[in-house]
């Protein structure tokens, strides 16, 4: 474990920690939140997201709220003028109040009618995962490290001038760094031609006792390029996580879509059941997004707000493809004991995957 308090700031140079340094056009630095409540069935939900991107020198941020059927999205774009400790970009500030446990969130936009302040603690040391690492021929594609980390949330979000509480409400962040493709396209494609091939999960999940983390990245054939499962008893610290040997997966897609109608987990002391409950765009956050994609040039300064009515957005549209689903999460063990709680369950399926069915770029579960 290399994690150190001066991996919760934006002043990486490579896909490793602090200590090495590097340069590439496509490296980037970037905070995740989400949160929701830790019972029930409802689809109460908010996510956060700030990239830094010290080669295009451009900051963005984006800060989501979803409730009762509908998303609102706060996008935001600035030049970052070679400035990776200014945390703020126009409305939307991130606090690391104390490194690798406490980070605030600040939003300030009344043009927009969107107001927060959001204060994430950790409910252990966050975990490291492993280095993802992905080439196609001799272009590399992705090359980060991220820490991932669950918590418990306190404060308010309020939207066109109704306040929500957060209170019980827990979730994950995480931090990454390191190069994936960001800003404009490159004109020039690969030789030969790829088609697009990604598939990725990823279940980060809140039980009274502990949390339970689960990745993978598969290639066209359903084998796993990246892949981890990990259990960290509440208040564990530094190496007190535990990781599995071994995990595979099993998932129920809805058809006419490329998302989960419920997914399963196999583990050595038992099985994990996830049941989706709401569906987050992470087009709000700007992944996959044709204006307010990561590190797209927008000038010193640009905001805007935009809302989704789920129920009316196209489940077949490639930018709608990723998502994070709110679910509630059970976990069965071989001694009999069942913890109940709940998760994200992270789904970014494009191109061919043998185990689900799909066979082509975009053909979707019948």
């Amino acid at each position: 474990m290399a994690l150190t308090r001066g991996d919760d700031y934006p002043i990486h140079q490579t896909a490793e920690p602090v200590a090495y340094a590097g340069t590439d056009r496509n490296f980037y630095d970037r905070y995740f939140f989400n949160g929701y409540p830790a019972e029930g069935d409802g689809d109460a939900f908010f996510a956060a997201a700030f990239g830094v991107y010290p080669h295009l020198n451009i900051a963005d941020a984006a800060f989501c709220w979803m409730k009762d059927g509908r998303q609102v999205n706060l996008h935001a774009s600035r030049w970052l003028e070679m400035e990776r400790m200014d945390l703020a970009v126009g409305p939307i500030t991130i606090q690391v109040l104390e490194p690798l446990h406490r980070l605030k969130i600040a939003v300030e936009a009344p043009e927009q009618g969107i107001r927060a302040e959001v204060t994430f603690e950790g409910r252990s040391f966050p975990i490291e995962e492993p280095r993802f690492t992905r080439r196609i021929g001799p272009r590399t594609l992705l090359d980060y490290t991220r820490l991932t980390q669950n918590g418990r949330y306190t404060g308010w979000i309020e939207v066109d001038g109704q306040r929500h509480d957060l209170d019980g409400f827990v979730g994950t962040r995480d931090r990454s760094w390191g190069v994936r493709p960001v800003g404009a396209r490159d004109p020039q494609e690969a030789a030969p031609t790829a088609p697009p091939q990604f598939f990725w999960l990823w279940s980060p999940c809140a039980f009274e006792d502990g949390d339970l983390f689960f990745h993978t990245n598969d290639d066209e054939h359903g084998r796993p390029w990246n892949r981890r499962a990990v259990w960290a008893p509440l208040g564990s610290e530094r190496d007190g996580a535990s990781d599995f040997d071994a995990a595979a997966y099993g998932v129920d897609w809805r058809p006419g879509t490329r998302h989960a109608t419920r997914a399963t987990l196999s583990l050595p002391d038992g099985e994990v059941t996830i049941q989706p409950q709401a569906e987050f765009f992470m087009l709000g956050l700007g992944y996959g997004h044709p204006v307010w994609g990561h590190g797209l040039n927008h000038g010193p300064l640009k905001v805007e707000r935009e809302d989704f009515v789920l129920a009316d957005l196209d489940r077949a549209m490639p930018h709608h493809l990723h998502i994070q689903a709110v679910s509630k999460v059970t976990y069965r063990t071989a001694d009999g004991r069942v913890r109940v709680g709940r998760g994200v369950f992270e789904q970014l399926v494009l191109g061919p995957h043998a185990p689900s069915g799909f066979k082509s770029i975009l053909d979707l579960a019948s």
